[in-house]
């Protein structure tokens, strides 16, 4: 996904904060209706919504760092 791509989820993302929540574990973003995450299958979130859309302003200015499994295959 190019950096554009990424600043564009995001502002999509800090348009609707309270659909999402932080991962305490990765800082990665996922909806709400997740239990675990699909990054590091922590099981702790931050559901604030000011916390979502600050988290989204950092991760939509910056290359993916993360490593999902379909990277690994």
């Amino acid at each position: 996904m190019s950096l554009s791509e990424r600043a564009a989820k995001a502002a999509k993302i800090a348009e609707e904060p309270q659909l999402y929540k932080v991962c305490e574990g990765c800082d990665s973003i996922v909806t709400k209706r997740v239990t675990t995450c699909p990054s590091c299958h922590g099981y702790r979130f931050n559901e604030d919504p000011q916390a979502v859309v600050q988290q989204a302003k950092i991760l939509g200015t910056r290359e993916k760092t993360s490593v999902l499994t379909e990277d690994l295959q």
